[in-house]
């Protein structure tokens, strides 16, 4: 693998992942998936992208101690991107009129600016990327584990 990190981008459906009933198997996957992703973040190069709609979107978040978690997580583990906000804001316009919603189109916006992987526990969001054709990879954390032969 090249020196150069690789940019990954959890939407906060991802991230918020471990925060989900576990109950079901699915759930419990994802979640492995994504403590997998974060587990290799240091030792495989990957740099995990943190955006102004993760920001947003976590101190939306009610529960005090999932909102905190993840802020922490961010802070720790996340790297900062310097965006275009302009740009970001045209792009996510310009999803929303293809029927992406408002927080998942500024989310896929900012990771295609950074060249990101993108990853989301969101089948329908996923099914809309394929749709409109959205210009970095995408998928579920398993999708995303198994791509990078993650273990």
């Amino acid at each position: 693998m090249s020196q150069q990190s690789r940019h990954i981008y959890l939407d906060v459906s991802a991230l918020c992942r471990p925060f989900d009933d576990q109950e079901q198997m699915r759930i419990r996957l994802e979640t492995d998936a994504v403590q997998l992703i974060l587990a290799n973040l240091g030792s495989n190069n990957f740099a995990l992208i943190v955006s102004p709609a993760h920001d947003a979107e976590i101190r939306a978040i009610d529960d005090l101690s999932e909102r905190e978690h993840l802020q922490n997580l961010l802070k720790i583990n996340g790297a900062r991107f310097s965006f275009d906000l302009l740009n970001a804001r045209q792009r996510a316009e310009a999803l929303t009129q293809k029927g992406v919603g408002i927080a998942d189109a500024a989310h896929l916006a900012f990771a295609e600016q950074a060249q990101s992987d993108f990853i989301t526990c969101d089948d329908r969001l996923i099914r809309q990327c394929r749709r409109i054709g959205i210009r970095v990879w995408y998928g579920t954390p398993i999708a995303y584990c198994e791509k990078e032969n993650l273990r």
